[in-house]
């Protein structure tokens, strides 16, 4: 029988310490399969979530209405120590800044507990707030430049009935007071009427009529200011009484009142000059009240909205009302 020439490395060493040839197709197999792996979308987003937990823990981005980490930022301790001097009148003391710190953790930690225990659910007031920062937040984004001058007198056009003067009134009067006259004073003022009719407009009344702190005469001012001190009834009384003649009595609050109207000027249509302040409230209302209504339009693309109707009953009884 012929001898082999086994004289290799491997034939020398013990059965047991001889090495297996290498499956070279296993190895290309492993390596197709990885490459294949990393390839996959759902690899890269389990990756970059976990780089970007990784991230926020590091930079106490983890510190949430939904984590247990509180982190109080030198920005939030200098707020708080702000707040304080603008109520104070002066900076807080060591232990002051550090009672607003822990109150601070405290309200943190409640508004976290709160949120976890769905106490912020259905919570009128809660929702409320929470309206009213994000109109106020969305306010801020982008304000708008202050109202032209065009763009005032525009709004003016459209809504001419806004906006007119005050009417005017100038008048002289004399006063009976129903204390002293009672049940008499209807017949005296018709009395002291004639004889101021008879007198004429420029009717000297220093005397007439009874002692009162009202003013005898009232230089051209706006109707307003005739009801703050007469009463709106008398003043609208005197919008409608004949100009230049005495006339009366006219009752107010006070008594009885001979009057003449010596100067009269009825509501106008006001120019911008004269109410702009007012134009420009009502301008910028509106202009808000426009950007919020787009905001909230776009806001609700994002949800389907569903209102169930109501049921028959209750739309029988609120018919009823």
């Amino acid at each position: 029988m012929p001898i082999a020439d086994d004289t290799s490395e491997d034939a020398l060493l013990p059965s047991t310490e001889r090495r297996e040839p290498l499956d070279m197709s296993s190895t290309v197999k492993s390596g197709k399969t990885l490459r294949s792996l990393l390839r996959e979308p759902l690899v890269h987003f389990l990756a970059l979530g976990a780089l970007l937990f990784l991230f926020f823990q590091w930079t106490g981005g983890g510190s949430g209405a939904g984590s247990k980490h509180i982190v109080i930022t030198h920005a939030e301790i200098e707020h708080l120590a702000v707040s304080f001097a603008r109520t104070w009148d002066r900076a807080p003391t060591e232990a002051e800044l550090k009672g607003l710190i822990d109150d601070y953790v405290k309200e943190e930690i409640a508004t976290r507990e709160g949120i976890s225990m769905g106490l912020d659910r259905d919570d009128v007031i809660i929702r409320r707030r929470l309206r009213q920062k994000l109109e106020f937040l969305s306010e801020g984004e982008s304000p708008a430049a202050p109202p032209t001058d065009a763009e005032l007198q525009a709004w003016m056009t459209t809504h001419p009935g806004l906006y007119h003067t005050e009417p005017k009134l100038a008048f002289r009067q004399v006063y009976l007071s129903p204390e002293k006259h009672g049940n008499a004073a209807e017949a005296d003022a018709e009395k002291l009427l004639a004889r101021l009719r008879t007198a004429g407009s420029n009717a000297a009344i220093d005397h007439l009529g009874d002692a009162t702190m009202l003013p005898s005469e009232q230089p051209l001012a706006p109707l307003f200011d005739t009801a703050r001190v007469f009463g709106d009834d008398f003043a609208q009384r005197l919008m409608k009484v004949e100009e230049g003649q005495w006339t009366g009595p006219v009752e107010s609050p006070f008594g009885l009142h001979l009057v003449l109207v010596t100067d009269r000027v009825a509501a106008a249509q006001a120019t911008l000059s004269d109410v702009r302040s007012l134009v420009e409230r009502d301008f910028v209302a509106d202009r808000k009240k426009k950007e919020l209504q787009a905001l909230y339009d776009k806001l609700a693309e994002k949800y389907t909205v569903r209102i169930e109707p109501l049921p028959q009953t209750t739309q029988s009884s609120g018919a009823a009302r």
